[in-house]
C-alpha cells in the first residue's frame, strides 16, 4: 500500500457545493531593489497597501516578472518581489459560518510567504507546486471582512539546498563591480523565471468537505477495477455515496464509505493517442458527502476525471494495458516570450494540437512540474507522460546534502499528492543529470527513489542520467532507464559518421549490465533557422536533419529488443541565461519555434499502429523544412 501522505491538494472545481473566484488579472508589483533586498520586510509592506509604500508597477498574474517591463534590472533580478491584489468577497463567503473559504496559489517561484489583510497566512518553499491555505477566520469576522488585501512576497533565489540548486557568487574586485554586487549560479540550461506564473483563486468548501481522493486502477479479464481511498476533514460523522459514470454519463458502477473497489464490466480503457481507436477515455467518480452537524445537513460534492488503465514494467518492454508501448515523443519547457512561465491558455491548446499533428504521444516534463491543466489535457488528448520534479542541476557534491535530500522528498510528496490520479501520468522522474558518478549521490537517488515508490506503488519510478553506465550510482535503483546523450554535438563535433557505432555501444552496454528497458530520454542538435550547407555543418539545418536520420537508424533497430521510447530535444525554443556559447538568447534545438512554423521537423511515418499495440514511429527532421502532412503508411 502506499505511504500515507498529510492533507489533500484536489484540483479547485466548482460544483453545488463549492465555488471559485479567479484572480488572474493586474497585481501590484515592487521589486525589491534595495542592498540586502529586505527592505521590504523592515518597513512592513505588507502591513498597508503597497502602493502607500511606494511605487508599483502593474504585473499580470500568471506570468514571470522577467520579461513585461522595460526595467533591464528585472530580466536577471535576484532577491524578494512583492504582488499584491484587493478583492472583494462575495458576501455569503463572509457571512456563512458553514462555508469554508481557502486561499491557492497555483505556484510562486521559489518561497513565498502570503499574507493576508496583513496577517501571515503561509509559507511555501518549491516554485512548481501548489499551496493553500483555509482563510475563513480571517474573512468571516469583522465589518470590512468582504474587502480582502493579498500580499505576497516571493524569492527566486536558488541554494544549495533548494530545488533546483544554485549558488550565490560576489564579485568582489571593486574596479569591476559596485560593492556588494552578486550574481546567481545556475546548473541547469534555462532560464530562471519567476513570479506569480500560474493562476491564483479563492474558492469555497463547506466545513465538513473532501479533502483527498486516490485512485488506482487495475483490469481483471474483461474488467476495470477502480480502487478509491476518500479522506474527509471537519467531523467524524458522514456518509460517502460514490458514482463511476461513463462518458455518456452514465452510471456503470456504486459504492459507499471511504474505501472501496468499483468492478466495471467490459470497460473502456484509457489508451495513449495513436494506440487505440478511441484513446484517452475517461469516466468521472462522483463523490457525495453527506453529514449532520449542530446547524443541520451539510453535503459537499466533488468529481474526479478517472482513466481506466495498466501499468508495468519488464527487461526490455513497457507495458500499458498489458500491451508494449513505446514512448515516441518531446521533451518540453513551461516557456515562451513575453509569458515567461506564466501559463497561457491558448498557448497550451496550440502546443497540443502540434503534438498531435507531429504524431507524438508522451513528453516528459523537463525538468519540473507543469501545471496541473497541461496534465489534465493529457488526460483528455491520450498525451503520456513522464512526471519530473524539479531535481534538475544537481551538479556539485554539496548539493547532495542532508537538507537538500528531505527537501526533495518532500517536493516528491507534493507531486505525488498533486498528480497521481492522472492516468497520463505513468512514471515519476526524480532528476534530470544529477551528478551520480558520485558515492554520495548514490545514496541520494536510492533514498528519493525509494520514498517515491512507497508514495506509489503504482507507477515505475526513473530519473534521468548522463553518467557513463559502469559509474552510474543511481542507475540500480530506477524501474527504467533514461539516457540523455548528444553524439556528434557535444562531442566529435561534425563526425556524423560516428553516432550509429556510439548510439549501439551506449544501448548495449547499459542493457547488459542492467537489464531494463531504456528511453532515450534527450538527443538532437542544434540549429539556427534558415542557416545551410551542403555538406552539412554544425548549426545548419541539414546537420540537425542528418544527425536525426543517424539517430533514427540505431534506435529502429533497438526497439525491437528493449529501447522502449525516444524523447528529442526539443518540442520548442526556450529562454536561456545569456552566454558566449548560445546563439542570441533562445536555445535553439526546437521541433518547433514558437511562431508554430517548423524548424527543420515534420515528416513523421505512423506504422506499426496495430496488432503489436505500439504507437506509431515518430521521427522527426526527415525533410526540410517540411510543412503539413503527416504520413501513415
Amino acid at each position: 500500500c502506499a505511504l500515507a501522505l498529510q492533507g489533500g491538494m484536489l484540483y479547485p472545481r466548482e460544483s453545488p457545493s463549492r465555488e471559485r473566484k479567479e484572480l488572474d488579472g493586474l497585481w501590484s508589483f515592487r521589486a525589491d531593489f534595495s542592498d540586502n533586498r529586505r527592505r521590504g520586510f523592515e518597513e512592513q509592506w505588507y502591513r498597508r497597501p503597497l502602493r502607500e509604500s511606494g511605487p508599483t508597477l502593474d504585473m499580470p498574474v500568471p506570468s514571470s516578472f522577467n520579461d513585461i517591463s522595460q526595467d533591464w534590472r528585472l530580466w536577471h533580478f535576484v532577491g524578494w518581489v512583492w504582488y499584491e491584489r484587493e478583492v472583494i468577497l462575495p458576501e455569503r463567503w463572509t457571512q456563512d459560518l458553514s462555508t469554508r473559504v481557502v486561499l491557492r496559489i497555483g505556484s510562486a517561484h521559489a518561497y513565498a510567504i502570503v499574507w493576508v489583510n496583513g496577517v501571515n497566512t503561509l509559507e511555501h518553499e518549491g516554485g512548481y507546486l501548489p499551496f493553500e491555505a483555509d482563510i475563513s477566520n480571517l474573512v468571516q469576522v469583522g465589518p470590512l471582512s468582504s474587502q480582502l488585501r493579498i500580499t505576497v512576497a516571493i524569492n527566486n533565489t536558488l541554494t544549495p539546498t533548494t530545488l533546483p540548486p544554485g549558488t550565490i557568487q560576489y564579485l568582489t574586485d571593486t574596479s569591476k563591480y559596485p560593492k556588494g554586487y552578486f550574481v546567481q549560479n545556475t546548473y541547469f540550461d534555462f532560464f530562471n523565471y519567476a513570479g506569480l506564473q500560474r493562476s491564483v483563486l479563492l474558492y469555497t468548501t463547506p466545513t465538513t468537505y473532501i479533502d483527498d481522493i486516490t485512485v488506482t486502477t487495475g483490469v481483471e479479464h474483461d474488467s476495470g477495477l477502480v480502487n478509491y481511498q476518500i479522506s474527509v476533514k471537519g467531523s467524524n460523522l458522514f456518509e460517502l455515496e460514490v458514482r463511476l459514470l461513463d462518458a455518456e454519463n452514465k452510471l456503470v458502477a456504486n459504492g459507499t464509505g471511504t474505501q472501496g473497489q468499483l468492478k466495471v464490466p467490459g470497460a473502456s480503457l484509457w489508451w495513449p493517442y495513436l494506440m487505440h481507436e478511441r484513446p484517452a477515455y475517461l469516466y468521472s467518480l462522483e463523490v457525495r458527502l453527506t453529514a449532520q452537524m449542530s446547524p443541520g445537513p451539510v453535503s459537499d460534492f466533488y468529481t474526479l476525471p478517472v482513466g481506466i488503465r495498466t501499468v508495468a514494467v519488464t527487461e526490455s518492454q513497457f507495458l500499458i494495458n498489458g500491451k508494449p508501448f513505446y514512448f515516441h515523443g518531446v521533451n518540453k519547457h513551461e516557456d515562451a516570450d513575453i509569458r515567461g512561465k506564466g501559463f497561457d491558455w491558448p498557448l497550451l491548446v496550440k502546443d497540443f494540437n502540434l503534438l498531435r499533428w507531429l504524431g507524438a504521444n508522451a513528453f516528459r516534463t523537463s525538468h519540473y512540474p507543469y501545471a496541473e491543466e497541461v496534465l489534465q489535457m493529457c488526460d483528455r488528448y491520450g498525451i503520456v507522460v513522464i512526471d519530473e520534479c524539479p531535481g534538475v542541476g544537481l551538479a556539485l557534491p554539496q548539493f547532495f546534502n542532508n537538507v537538500s535530500l528531505q527537501n526533495h522528498m518532500r517536493m516528491m510528496e507534493e507531486v505525488v499528492r498533486r498528480d497521481k490520479n492522472h492516468p497520463a501520468v505513468v512514471m515519476w522522474s526524480v532528476a534530470n543529470e544529477p551528478a551520480s558518478h558520485l558515492e554520495s549521490a548514490g545514496y541520494y537517488l536510492k533514498m528519493v527513489i525509494a520514498h517515491t515508490k512507497a508514495l506509489d506503488p503504482s507507477r515505475p519510478v526513473t530519473f534521468v542520467t548522463r553518467s557513463n553506465y559502469t559509474a552510474d550510482k543511481g542507475a540500480p535503483y530506477v524501474d527504467v532507464i533514461c539516457v540523455n546523450s548528444y553524439y556528434s554535438w557535444y562531442n566529435d563535433f561534425g563526425h556524423l559518421e560516428l553516432i550509429q557505432r556510439q548510439l549501439t555501444t551506449q544501448f548495449e552496454n547499459w542493457h547488459k549490465m542492467y537489464q531494463k528497458p531504456i528511453i532515450q530520454s534527450e538527443y538532437g542538435a542544434e540549429t539556427i533557422v534558415g542557416f545551410h550547407h551542403d555538406p552539412p555543418l554544425m548549426f545548419t539545418e541539414e546537420y540537425q536533419k542528418s544527425l536525426l536520420e543517424q539517430y533514427h537508424v540505431v534506435l529502429d533497430q533497438k526497439r525491437r529488443k528493449y529501447v522502449v521510447g525516444e524523447l528529442i530535444w526539443n518540442f520548442a525554443d526556450f529562454m536561456t541565461e545569456q552566454c558566449k556559447w548560445q546563439f542570441g538568447l533562445w536555445d535553439k534545438v526546437p521541433v518547433l519555434i514558437f511562431s508554430g512554423c517548423l524548424a527543420n521537423a515534420g515528416h513523421f511515418n505512423c506504422k506499426n499502429i496495430g496488432n503489436s499495440g505500439e504507437a506509431g514511429l515518430i521521427h522527426v527532421g526527415c525533410v526540410e523544412n517540411f510543412v503539413g502532412k503527416v504520413s501513415c503508411a
